[in-house]
């Protein structure tokens, strides 16, 4: 699978699952060459995600319905590590 596919296959997961009104992808697996975690190239990520889904949710919550939405991605070692910045659409200026 290419790092492009992981990207949209992370897109469409998180879309399924939390309706974002916002969301940002951005691939940092360069950053980590030579990292264990990147060896099958491409699984550092970092989303941005704006989703009403969080609203009322302490920021533990917010990541836990992030990671769940892509939880078999996770498993099947495809994504190694997510930075995740997850806030409700109140919280924007």
């Amino acid at each position: 699978m290419t790092t492009n596919d992981r990207t949209e296959r992370l897109r469409a997961l998180l879309q399924a699952e939390l309706a974002p009104t916002s969301l940002e992808i951005i691939d940092d697996s360069h950053l980590h060459a030579g990292h264990a975690g990147a060896a099958s190239g491409g699984s550092h990520y970092t989303v941005k995600i704006v989703s009403s889904r969080f609203e009322g949710l302490k920021l533990v919550m917010r990541h836990r319905l992030v990671y769940d939405a892509v939880h078999d991605m996770i498993n099947k070692s495809e994504v190694h590590a997510l930075a995740i910045n997850a806030v409700a659409p109140s919280e924007l200026p």
